[in-house]
């Protein structure tokens, strides 16, 4: 879901990065952070302008903000991060912690500390790199086919610090349900951290896995929400968002280094507040029309078959277009995606594991769908020619 929109200036969009000799990208790839992850919601531009304004104490600030996001979202408590992977460290942080008096990591106290992070096989991503930079230690339990409740009360264990939680829809089948999980672990005082970074829509995901009884939820600020792409939003229980933030800026602790600003903070708020007022069944109906476009040209072509998904690149409920080429190879599909990129108008789409492609229409603006139109059929004509 795309926010921005221009705010009453004549400048055209995209000067300020052409001014420095880069091209914008008209993004069908979906809300990744190397593009940018979204497009800010006006309300979420004027409230970090109103921001910028002034000058205000960050600890007051961060708990006023988190007791608003609490309150809209239906948590105990909440929590601005630096970025979701932020969020996971701290969030790694308070479970090493979660026995100690104050909740601080220390590394020159880890001996003794439980570490072990139980992970689902399946549910391993390039994120959970923030584990052991607070120095947990990942174990995995099951595989691509399934896994048993036995395995994860066998891992269960004084030295296991969480259970890390990935909740993709299309990963249901090979773990177990977050309700298992959570049934397992907590009469253990094991808590359960739940990474739904990209796990918007739907909008009741803000609530649902926490009153599942995760302890700690971590949304991304910069996909769905349409919020500051260095943002990330925690919610969950008050004693471990309280034990995660006492690791956070703008203390001068572990998490300082992943620090937010008073303008992060509030637009991050607006952006929550925004994205909860959206009527979620128009933007389906946008998005159901942006991918039919595409499919409907498919079928016109004879170099590619193109069929539309349901979900999009995460699992989340949002459809995108599945664009294979026919007698193709992944090093033709790569030519076409470096075609659309090199030349304007940039179109920039997400490769698949064989020799097809996505066109994810939740980072389209209304009408680019054409422009991906026209470009790949410039594109493709010039391939195949």
């Amino acid at each position: 879901m795309t926010g921005g929109r221009e705010l009453g200036t004549d400048v055209p969009r995209g000067d300020i990065y052409r001014r420095l000799g880069i091209e914008p990208i008209i993004n069908g790839r979906s809300t990744f952070t190397i593009l940018g992850g979204s497009l800010m919601a006006p309300p979420v531009l004027e409230a970090m302008r109103q921001a910028a304004e002034c000058f205000v104490d960050l600890v007051e600030l961060q708990a006023a903000v988190g007791r608003r996001l609490a309150d809209v979202t239906r948590n105990e408590a909440a929590f601005v991060s630096g970025g979701a992977a932020a969020g996971l460290f701290l969030s790694a942080a308070a479970a090493i912690t979660r026995d100690t008096d104050d909740g601080i990591l220390r590394l020159e106290e880890l001996d003794g500390r439980p570490r072990d992070f139980v992970i689902h096989r399946a549910h391993r991503i390039p994120y959970d790199l923030a584990i052991g930079l607070a120095r947990g230690r990942l174990v995995e339990i099951g595989g691509p086919d399934g896994t048993e409740e036995a395995e994860l009360a066998a891992v269960l264990q004084p030295s296991t610090a969480a259970v890390f939680y990935v909740p993709k829809s299309h990963l249901a089948d090979a773990v177990l349900p977050l309700e298992t999980v959570v049934r397992l672990a907590r009469p253990l005082g094991i808590p359960v951290i739940v990474d739904a970074a990209a796990q918007l829509p739907p909008p009741d995901n803000l609530w649902r896995f926490s009153e599942a009884g995760a302890d700690a939820v971590l949304f991304s600020g910069g996909k769905a929400l349409c919020g500051p792409a260095g943002t990330g939003l925690i919610v969950g229980t008050s004693r471990f968002v309280g034990r995660l933030a006492a690791n956070a800026a703008p203390l001068q602790r572990l998490g300082r280094p992943m620090k937010i600003g008073k303008e992060d903070m509030i637009g991050l708020l607006a952006a929550v507040e925004w994205y909860l007022g959206q009527d979620q069944a128009a933007l389906a109906r946008q998005y159901d029309a942006a991918v039919d476009a595409i499919v409907a040209w498919g079928r016109k072509r004879g170099e590619v078959v193109v069929e539309r998904l349901a979900t999009g690149e995460a699992g989340q409920p949002t459809p995108r277009a599945w664009i294979r080429l026919a007698g193709g190879s992944p090093a033709t599909r790569d030519a076409v995606l470096a075609a659309l990129r090199a030349s304007r108008p940039r179109v920039d789409l997400l490769a698949d594991d064989d020799c097809g492609f996505f066109v994810a229409p939740e980072t389209l603006e209304a009408g680019e769908e054409d422009i991906v139109i026209s470009r790949l059929t410039e594109v493709l004509g010039g391939t195949f020619r």
